[in-house]
């Protein structure tokens, strides 16, 4: 039987980043995958780029990561937020709190690859997939896995980092909470004529935002919510015509602007789980809380998340403790929750309140983000926050190696 200290489930790229992070410190770390993971690292396969914020991007900056996964990123100077084609907007500036870019945008091709670089590289990470956990059994002190290929390991605990549809999750009985917002997301790459000089832009419309956001070169990532039946019709026009629906939404301010050829589609809810942790089990990113991309915090709690359990198990580790314990995992729980369900209701908030068109609410957020506008200490407050610099912070986001 294989021992190990922590199996992952899933080499997504919240589970790669956990297990380099941990495997980085000293521990020993499996991933298991039902994919083959080597055939998920091309441009086909995920057509998304993350933003990743500040505090994130210091962690990974501080792991050696950032050299991996950060050599295509294209920093973001500024960030434009309007209401639709009004002329109030809302401006945010990263000379306004002076620590450099408010995050860097980054392809999920490249990270993806990046990662799969660098768990390869660490010999106390061993990745089995394409291979799937058949049952899990819960022992004195740690827990024996089996998985489809035959294989046994055993592990003080699992992690479930298998995304929304978490199969673990279901097994340990954990219930979540879901919201559909009757929407959904068209992701595409585009090129323009025009230098977008690092600048975001998000326009909201009653069906649900339109984000402009800055790639290498004289690309962006389009994120584009319709509701799902528009968004059927658009995702099966040509590419001329697509081409003409799209500069309808986007503007002429970058000058002629065309898709790239490939699009992807996303159907957008918000999930909440009702527990993180199980016995000798825990878990993280969009398993334990998936949210409307509205601002692009998606990924962010995903590494905020490991952020904590990396220091919560390195710290019981040396202290020659047991990591599955569950006074261990609570610590983390302690920590992740209330930051991630505030931000998800937060998120949720803000998309129930621009996507709609009912006129007394339009006047309302209108006048609200003049306001914020002419309030540099509130527009410093929201910076801060969507930068993950706000409260106490592991030592990894503040740059601390452990």
């Amino acid at each position: 039987m294989k021992k190990t200290d922590v199996l992952i489930s899933g080499a997504g790229v919240v589970g790669m980043t956990l297990a380099y992070a941990l495997a980085k410190y000293g521990l020993k770390v499996c991933i298991v995958d039902a994919l083959d993971v080597s055939k998920t690292l091309n441009n086909k396969f995920d057509g998304r780029a993350y933003a990743i914020s500040y505090a994130p991007y210091t962690m990974l900056k501080t792991l050696g990561l950032w050299e991996q996964i950060g050599a295509e990123a294209q920093p973001i100077d500024e960030i434009h937020v309007t209401d639709g084609n009004s002329p109030v907007f809302l401006h945010f500036d990263k000379d306004e709190l002076g620590d450099g870019p408010l995050g860097q945008m980054v392809e999920v091709r490249h990270i993806r690859t990046g990662l799969f670089e660098a768990i390869n590289s660490v010999k106390n990470i061993t990745l089995m997939a394409p291979d799937k956990i058949v049952s899990t059994e819960n022992k004195d002190r740690f827990v024996e896995i089996l998985l489809d290929g035959g294989a046994k390991i055993s592990a003080s605990l699992v992690v479930g980092a298998e995304g929304r549809s978490s199969a673990l999750r279901q097994q340990n009985d954990i219930r979540i909470r879901k919201w559909d917002y009757k929407q959904t997301a068209i992701v595409t790459t585009v090129e323009h004529e025009l230098d977008h000089q690092g600048i975001a832009h998000e326009k909201f419309f009653p069906s649900g935002p339109f984000a402009i956001l800055p790639l290498k070169d004289l690309k962006s990532s389009i994120v584009w919510c319709e509701e799902p039946e528009r968004a059927s019709a658009i995702l099966k026009l040509s590419e001329r015509a697509f081409n003409s629906e799209l500069k309808k939404k986007f503007g002429d301010f970058l000058g002629d602007v065309k898709s790239l050829g490939q699009r992807w589609s996303y159907p957008l809810t918000m999930q909440l789980a009702d527990e993180y942790i199980r016995e000798r089990f825990c878990l993280i990113g969009d398993a334990v809380h998936g949210i409307h991309p509205i601002a692009g915090q998606g990924f962010n709690l995903g590494l905020r998340d490991i952020a904590a359990l990396t220091e919560v198990l390195v710290d019981a580790k040396r202290l020659g403790g047991d990591i599955g314990a569950e006074f261990v995992l609570e610590r983390y729980v302690h920590w992740r929750r209330t930051d991630n369900n505030m931000l998800a209701l937060g998120m949720d908030g803000l998309t129930r309140l621009f996507s709609n068109n009912n006129p007394v609410i339009t006047i309302a957020r209108r006048a609200g983000i003049a306001a914020v506008e002419e309030l540099p200490p509130v527009k410093n407050f929201f910076m801060k926050h969507a930068r993950g610099t706000v409260g106490k912070l592991p030592k990894l986001l503040q740059g601390q190696s452990l």
